[in-house]
């Protein structure tokens, strides 16, 4: 069977060929679970070690921030999931609007890490403040990074959206949303 149009043939991958996208997006999303997981499995192991140190620089923390920007990743992954089906009903229009959305909630979520930054900057707290505050800012910013390269991925796949590449884009972003969802609750809520 010929791939469609504006997609390319995938198969030899070993099985990820089923999976939405080009299957090395995939290679790409396992790593980076992994390296973000080890990030938290080291996160966690260090709390054990020092749970009143770390109860403590938490309490500088913003669950509100956190969760606001957990509410918007999210509906930014929803707005991916409509431009996903507009490109697969040939709506190329709706697409590059849903995927503008998408775009647009990710700007929003930087600019509430920024503010979030810059208020941890306000009160003297940098990376270097505590082993807490090295580990958060360097998995948060980690994270933004990873959100500035998405948002990156959705212009581009925006000026050429294909079946493939949408896929390909919005599986990455969902990647963001996914982390986030983990990062989340291990830095600003468990105690």
């Amino acid at each position: 069977m010929a791939a469609p149009e504006g997609d390319e043939d995938t198969g030899g991958w070993g099985g990820l060929e089923f999976l939405p996208g080009h299957p090395l997006i995939w290679v790409l999303i396992l790593s980076e679970l992994v390296v973000f997981g080890a990030f938290l499995l080291v996160f966690s192991a260090v709390r054990i070690m020092d749970p009143a140190g770390f109860a403590a620089d938490q309490l500088h923390l913003s669950p509100l921030a956190g969760g606001i920007n957990t509410i918007i990743l999210l509906t930014s992954g929803l707005c991916a999931v409509f431009a996903m089906r507009a490109v697969e009903h040939g709506k190329l229009l709706s697409c590059r609007v849903w995927l503008g959305a998408t775009a647009l909630l990710g700007l929003v979520f930087l600019i509430v890490k920024l503010l979030e930054y810059g208020a941890k900057i306000d009160a003297g707290i940098t990376i270097d403040t505590s082993t807490f505050f090295t580990l958060y800012f360097l998995i948060t910013g980690f994270h933004a990074l990873h959100v500035v390269l998405g948002l990156g991925i959705l212009c581009v796949v925006g000026i050429w959206p294909s079946r493939i590449n949408i896929e390909t884009g919005t599986a990455f972003w969902h990647m963001v949303d996914l982390i986030w969802v983990l990062v989340f609750p291990v830095i600003y809520l468990v105690r």
